[in-house]
């Protein structure tokens, strides 16, 4: 009898799990191949952009050029060249078109509830609900030094929080625990201390070994020319250099870039990526699978705004190992899903997805006012968080929203600030009636606070609760 009703407790749950994959879409080969189209595109404009040029994708230096170089690596960013004819493999606005123009062949709009949104993929992600559980602490009312620095302390009224937290983040940094940092993080980062708690949190201790893998790279940059280098430079010139903020850096920032291009260990992130490297052949060489090797050496091709994920980092870290691995171990860790196609909830689609649902459950009336408008404000937030707000934001803010992504492990925040500063900004647009209107309106966002419109983003549910 007791194995008769398991057995039909067991059937029962086995019909019920089938019948719901059933009328679950399944997109993952679909997605892959949609990304593996997008690399070919990226690797046809480098293929044309060299013909164009009619220069090759690499070559070795002459002995003359490499001494010039190493005589010059301090101050490469000023060399006199050409860069006219180098334009930009592509732009955060032409990878969300890419995003847009996808229709999973799979998903059965009968069935499901249509989209109404520019992404037009089922992917499961979190409603506001979910993000304030997500980021429980910050959503909650506890003292944050990118809010209330100025206010007592919670442990020691006669100190500000601020000095306060400089007390507690030393002694962090003496027990050299990532865990604890990040919980340190969680409510601001002292800013002294920001370069060394990031470290912490991301397993980072520069040791010789790291200065000799360095070195071993800037032999690399001296030994063989990229025409991915004309490509870092222009974008150096169209971002970095042109930013008050960071222009100052540009030696540094290019010579960690120029590295960065030649390192084969950046390729390890595409083992749990849905992105596989782009490759070519060597000159003289006839492609074949054995002959074939990542280009550029790490795997991934420069879009428009890329030296803008290390600006940032020379405002934390003077010594160029120091920025180098600090920004790599970033990337591979968060940035690299902002520009691939990837059904992760932290990848590119998820999170454009995730601010469309936001701005219709969270903005209703203004998301029905761009509706009747014609009015898209995810193209203009969407170059926003391909950055991860690098460019957009005054360092110490940038610096904040940070925090909170290396605190979380996440990159969620992303659109909730989105949400946050359209919000902020619910006024102005809802008194515009044309596109160009609501760029502009949205076109600075340098005098905003991270920290106070992110709680208020993760109040807006409870604040709801309370209305209803």
């Amino acid at each position: 009898m007791l194995r008769h009703e398991l057995g039909t407790n067991i059937t029962a749950i086995v019909n019920r799990l089938a019948s719901e994959l059933q009328n679950t879409p399944f997109y993952p080969d679909f997605l892959a191949d949609v990304q593996s189209s997008w690399e070919r595109r990226l690797v046809k404009c480098v293929n044309s952009m060299a013909a164009e040029l009619n220069v090759p994708l690499a070559r070795r230096r002459t002995k003359q050029e490499r001494e010039d170089i190493a005589d010059r690596w301090a101050d490469l960013s000023t060399d006199e060249n050409d860069l006219s004819m180098i334009r930009p493999v592509y732009a955060p606005k032409d990878f969300l078109e890419v995003l847009a123009n996808l229709r999973n062949p799979n998903y059965d709009e009968t069935i499901e509830e249509n989209l109404w949104g520019s992404i037009q993929l089922p992917l499961k992600v979190n409603d506001i609900k979910g993000l304030v559980e997500l980021y429980g602490e910050l959503a909650c009312c506890c003292k944050h030094t990118g809010l209330d620095e100025g206010v007592a302390g919670e442990y020691k009224p006669n100190l500000t929080l601020a000095e306060e937290r400089l007390v507690i983040g030393q002694k962090v940094v003496e027990r050299n625990h990532g865990p604890l940092s990040r919980e340190l993080c969680k409510t601001g980062c002292p800013a002294s201390l920001r370069g060394t708690l990031w470290h912490q949190v991301l397993g980072l201790e520069i040791t010789d070994k790291h200065c000799k893998y360095f070195e071993e790279l800037v032999q690399g940059v001296l030994q063989h020319e990229l025409l991915v280098d004309k490509l870092i430079m222009k974008d150096l010139q169209l971002t970095a250099s042109n930013d008050d903020q960071y222009f100052v850096f540009e030696d540094i920032l290019f010579q960690v870039l120029l590295c960065f291009f030649r390192d084969t260990e950046v390729l390890s992130h595409f083992e749990h990526s849905s992105a596989s490297p782009p490759l070519a052949a060597a000159r003289g060489n006839t492609p074949s699978p054995d002959s074939l090797v990542a280009y550029p050496p790490c795997g991934v091709i420069p879009f428009h705004g890329f030296t803008m994920f290390a600006a940032p980092l020379s405002c934390l870290y003077e010594d160029p190992v120091h920025l180098y691995f600090t920004f790599r171990e970033m990337y591979c860790r968060y940035w690299y899903r902002l520009h691939i196609v990837t059904s992760h909830p932290q990848g590119a689609a998820a999170l454009a997805l995730q601010f469309e649902l936001l701005l219709q459950s969270c903005e209703t009336r203004l998301w029905q006012h761009c509706a009747a408008m014609s009015i898209q404000l995810l193209p203009i937030v969407f170059k926003w968080m391909v950055r991860g707000f690098s460019g957009y934001l005054i360092p110490d803010q940038l610096f904040h929203l940070w925090d909170v992504v290396l605190a979380w492990e996440s990159v969620e925040v992303l659109p909730v600030l989105a949400l946050a500063i359209v919000s902020f900004r619910r006024e102005n647009l809802m008194d515009v009636t044309s596109q160009q209107a609501a760029e502009s309106v949205l076109a600075d966002i340098t005098a905003i606070r991270v920290i106070p419109l992110l709680k208020l983003a993760l109040a807006a549910d409870r604040n709801r609760d309370r209305e209803t």
